[in-house]
């Protein structure tokens, strides 16, 4: 890195707050992910949920080690390893797995409503691992958007909550627990190492099922579904945790996990776009007040330990 590199860096840290440098490099983590449903949608149409949902790591995986080589990372101490197995469980096996599952029998769109509660559910885990304490009014704000979130999932499945939303809650819980844990664990290990070393660790264990698989099913699918496939590995799996890491390190886990209030539109939009999925008003209308109460939890109060 350049002397002036480095000056210039300094310069922007000393011009804004860090919370608000971790909510610039948090909404380049959101931007990335909110690619990652239409993408799984692309993918499991031709290549099972396992090869999407683990194979994508393993993919990933390949490049951590590669750049953490390259880069001549020291290997995190043993203290670090239980924060590499939950993080790895979370955002390595639960998300990608459980979302890969769902996206067989949902659409994109509606997925993208029910992680709407993923903003409210980081928050909740970040109380738990990294110490921050939001206010009563962040609570009240944000447990209304998850009620919201709860009844979409109930009309639009007809009066009943699919297995597909099951699915989606335990993708959101395991995102939420994993992302805390990260946030918490990037301030020691930095935040693009603190991904790559989960996925290097967990890469030996996902490698057997995923060569079952393939053994059972094949790799034939269509170039939309490698292309989804390899959007989810390269981007939703390695290069959006970069950003988003190091912005929940750096600006609060419950603060930036705030950002993500903008990903269900943004997902809404990428299901139109790439997989011409009719968005209704109804599905509009459900996003914007999740949106507006979020938003609303977002200017309450938030304490940092």
């Amino acid at each position: 890195m350049s002397a002036k590199f480095r000056y210039l860096l300094g310069d922007l840290s000393k011009r804004f707050q860090p919370e608000t440098i971790g909510l610039a490099y948090g909404f380049l983590g959101v931007l990335t992910f909110s690619l990652t449903l239409p993408a799984t949608r692309m993918a499991v149409v031709g290549l099972d949920p396992i090869i999407v949902g683990l194979g994508r790591a393993i993919v990933a995986a390949i490049l951590a080690a590669g750049l953490l080589k390259v880069t001549r990372q020291p290997r995190p101490a043993q203290r670090h390893l239980t924060s590499l197995v939950v993080i790895a469980a979370g955002v390595v096996v639960g998300f990608p797995l459980l979302s890969a599952w769902a996206m067989r029998s949902l659409p994109a769109s509606h997925g993208a409503i029910i992680l709407g509660i993923l903003p409210l559910a980081t928050a909740g885990a970040g109380v738990l691992r990294t110490g921050d304490r939001p206010s009563a009014l962040f609570w009240l704000w944000s447990s209304l958007g998850s009620a919201v979130v709860v009844l979409f999932a109930v009309l639009a499945g007809g009066g009943h909550v699919q297995l597909g939303d099951f699915a989606l809650l335990g993708a959101v819980a395991s995102a939420a627990i994993g992302y805390a844990e990260g946030g918490r664990l990037s301030r020691e290990l930095g935040g693009w190492q603190t991904i790559c070393w989960a996925l290097v660790l967990s890469a030996p264990f996902l490698a057997v099922p995923v060569a079952l698989t393939v053994a059972e099913r094949g790799l034939h699918a269509s170039f939309e579904s490698w292309l989804g496939f390899g959007y989810v590995s390269v981007f939703s799996m390695f290069l959006g945790f970069f950003a988003w890491n190091h912005g929940l390190a750096i600006g609060g886990v419950a603060r930036v996990s705030q950002v993500q209030l903008l990903q269900p539109f943004l997902t809404l939009f990428a299901s139109a776009l790439l997989l011409h999925e009719p968005i209704t008003f109804f599905t509009i209308g459900t996003a914007f007040i999740v949106v507006v109460l979020v938003g609303l939890g977002r200017k309450a109060p938030i304490d940092r330990l």
